[in-house]
């Protein structure tokens, strides 16, 4: 396959950079639970002649000609999101994730009324109402946390809604290794007279594949990104329910109203292919066996953590992440350890952990999952190995201590990423991942 030629050409400095960063995708193990592999098709349709086009409005009702194709491709997303997760309506123009929440916000609320979503050092999202977002500032913010074991606090959320009875609820989390239980939020949305957004960028895959329960018979209304689990590209779809239009049967106009023209411009068509190209994948047996092993995956991983006495927020997982916790070791551990295994190619992010003795530019915390993993076609041996290779960098670097002051911080991190460079274990864990990952090549053809 012919990949960067016509860049090689035009601007070799940048088609240095990207085969740089194929490289490091190749040769390392990305382990951010947020981020996975598209398929060759999907990055097709992403380079594709549609991303030329102006298509702002909807299929039939454009305010530019020319659309006739745009038209089929669009319409199609839409069906095929439609039918995997069994919705009655579906946009599929957000540009990404946040934006489609904001979306949502838009068509539901208005400036200063009560909105509820897991707090963010409890593994929430930053657009489900956190202070650090304009969520939080636009609306009245009640966020609801995990109890002293990690699982979400379901008697909170309960008590919350009743008394300060939001507009709007949110079920869905960035950081919470344990399946989200959507009958519970349903239940209390409907007796508190809100509506539930079951946002699930997470574990969108993890439901197309039936591997983790689905919100729609719960939810009013479910966004996702497509780029994680889903194995798409960086866009979004908004989803409205058969229990949405029963609460409100303007709902999809709403929505819709809400991304354009009220928010966005033209659409990304070229995006809107590479979604319709993950959902036809993504409803495929192969995929549903691929879900399954995410979460497999996971165990495996968890279990070889907690085998090596690294500590885990709920002790493990049952989804695609694992959340770890650094305290024993003391605060703000988690840049040293996310710094050290980048230097072992292993790709993770530094993480707050429910309640955060540190702060989230140091956190205690680090997060990792297996969907990226798993498209390369690892298993739960390679997990096994891989638990062993974090565990023995992790302890490499346990006793590193964060100064108090800005500037003392940062010639300490300066001062310890040199010290990485020759450092004996990395370099063995280094070798052992490249090894590792020659088994399992990634994008053999490119």
């Amino acid at each position: 396959m012919v990949y960067l030629k016509a860049i090689e050409s035009v601007d070799p400095e940048l088609a240095r950079e990207i085969h740089g960063e194929l490289n490091r995708q190749r040769e390392g193990l990305e382990m951010i639970p947020s981020e996975n592999f598209a398929s060759v098709a999907v990055m097709e349709a992403l380079g594709s002649i549609l991303t030329n086009k102006y298509s702002e409005g909807y299929p039939g009702k454009r305010y530019y000609g020319g659309n006739q194709n745009i038209d089929l491709i669009e319409r199609r997303a839409i069906n095929r999101a439609k039918s995997l997760f069994g919705v009655v309506h579906a946009n599929v123009q957000a540009y990404s994730g946040s934006p489609a929440n904001f979306a949502v916000y838009m068509a539901l609320c208005s400036p200063g009324e009560t909105i509820m979503g897991q707090n963010l050092s409890d593994g929430g999202h930053l657009t489900h109402g956190s202070k650090a977002s304009i969520t939080g500032k636009l609306f009245n913010s009640v966020p609801y946390h995990v109890n002293k074991e990690g699982y979400l606090d379901i008697g909170e959320v309960r008590k919350l809604a009743l008394e300060h009875k939001p507009k709007l609820i949110w079920v869905g989390s960035t950081a919470y290794p344990r399946r989200l239980p959507f009958e519970e939020f349903g239940k209390i949305a409907d007796e508190s007279g809100a509506y539930l957004a079951a946002d699930i960028s997470h574990i969108s895959g993890l439901i197309a594949g039936g591997a983790h329960e689905s919100p729609v018979r719960h939810a009013h209304i479910v966004t996702t990104t497509t780029h994680k689990t889903l194995r798409g590209p960086r866009g979004a779809i908004i989803m409205v329910t058969e229990k949405g239009i029963s609460k409100d049967p303007e709902l999809p106009e709403k929505i819709d109203k809400t991304i354009f023209p009220g928010m966005q411009g033209g659409p990304h068509d070229h995006v809107t292919a590479g979604i319709a190209v993950a959902l036809k994948e993504a409803s495929s047996e192969s995929f549903k066996e691929y879900a399954k092993q995410i979460i497999r995956n996971s165990v495996a991983l968890a279990e070889e953590l907690n085998k090596n006495d690294i500590k885990l927020v709920t002790g493990g997982s049952d989804n695609h992440l694992i959340l770890i916790d650094l305290t024993p070791f003391g605060p703000g551990k988690g840049v040293f350890a996310q710094e050290a295994l980048d230097a072992a190619c292993i790709t993770t992010n530094k993480n707050t952990v429910p309640n955060e003795p540190s702060s989230p530019f140091y956190p205690s915390g680090i997060r990792l999952g297996t969907p990226a993993l798993t498209t390369r076609g690892m298993r739960e041996d390679e997990m096994r190995k891989i638990g062993a290779l974090i565990s023995k960098v992790i302890k490499s670097v346990k006793d590193y201590e964060l100064p108090q002051g800005k500037a003392e911080r940062s010639e300490c991190l300066a001062k310890f990423r040199e010290e990485l460079k020759g450092e004996k274990v990395i370099e063995e864990v280094r070798g052992a991942v490249l090894e590792i990952c020659k088994e399992f090549p990634l994008y053999p053809g490119l």
